[in-house]
């Protein structure tokens, strides 16, 4: 069985994919064997101190080691490491790279907004979206936000911004980064009508399925603004407690949930389509162009 790995370190969450990659009449395609999240928030360091703590990067690099564990025992034949806003911000970032290469044997990439915003689009959502509609790519993440348009299935503007949900919490993200998004959006979206949402990251993956709404079908703005307020009244603890929300979903899912509010109230976005992919699938789809194709 070919296996391939997609390692996605985050602000918020560390990520392991482990995937079986199986070929038909239309090319190749995966099926997830195993994935692996760990709740190290790096993001904290990285946006506050600029610097990820000695008990931070100690934690990563278990995580990393036990990563590559995973991944021998597996058979894995290729992987695909990236880290993305906090580990590009911190001054230690690259020495960290350096100790990982180290003690674990694996090679760690830090990757810049619009790379990411590739790895996610290799994902190829728009094949099974509706050809009529312009879509606004949103993905939220602890650090950034990556904002692409696709005309026609074609990307034509794309842009990485530092607001993200981690930064949000620590009173991190400057007003002029929102006024700069702002702009950018009413430039590349004024033209285009009937414009949808596509909307990727963990947060909006759990409003999505807290919405009830079946595979396929959009979520609403109404819907979004509607469980917005529902969590938004309850303290954190009640979160967990009433909505089964991890600690650490349940702290970042406000400013996820404003972020793309506020992107829908901006543009005119009525609707968001949700696929429920992220990073690390969009990961093993480029091992897979790279690879195999």
């Amino acid at each position: 069985m070919l296996r391939y790995a997609a390692i996605d370190v985050g602000s918020n969450a560390v990520r392991l994919l482990i995937a079986d990659i199986t070929q038909n009449e239309n090319g190749y395609s995966f099926k997830k064997n195993t994935l692996v999240r760990v709740p190290l928030r790096l993001g904290d360091d990285a946006f506050l101190e600029q610097k990820i703590s000695k008990k931070k990067s100690g934690d990563l690099v278990k995580t990393m080691i036990a990563f590559k564990n995973l991944m021998e025992v597996y058979q894995v034949s290729a992987y695909l490491a990236c880290a993305t806003s906090s580990m590009r911000e911190a001054t230690n970032g690259a020495e960290i790279i350096e100790i990982i290469r180290e003690k674990a044997d694996l090679n760690l990439e830090i990757i810049e907004g619009q790379r990411e915003a590739n790895i996610i689009y290799a994902n190829h959502i728009e094949d099974s979206l509706d050809i009529r509609k312009n879509y606004l790519y949103i993905d939220v993440g602890g650090g950034s936000t990556e904002l692409s348009v696709f005309v026609n299935k074609i990307p034509v503007a794309s842009k990485s911004f530092n607001i993200g949900t981690i930064r949000i919490l620590d009173n991190q993200d400057k007003e002029e980064t929102w006024e700069e998004m702002k702009a950018w959006l009413r430039e590349h979206t004024r033209d285009y009508k009937n414009l949808a949402g596509i909307g990727t990251g963990g947060n909006i993956n759990k409003i999505y399925r807290m919405a009830n709404e079946k595979d396929g079908v959009p979520l609403s703005f109404l819907k979004l603004k509607s469980i917005y307020n529902q969590l938004n009244i309850l303290s954190l603890k009640e979160r967990i407690q009433i909505y089964g929300l991890n600690p650490d979903r349940a702290d970042v899912i406000i400013p996820a949930s404003e972020i793309f509010i506020t992107i829908m109230k901006w543009t005119g976005i009525k609707q968001i389509y949700v696929p429920r992919v992220g990073m690390v699938d969009g990961i093993i789809n480029l091992l897979i162009a790279e690879n195999l194709e």
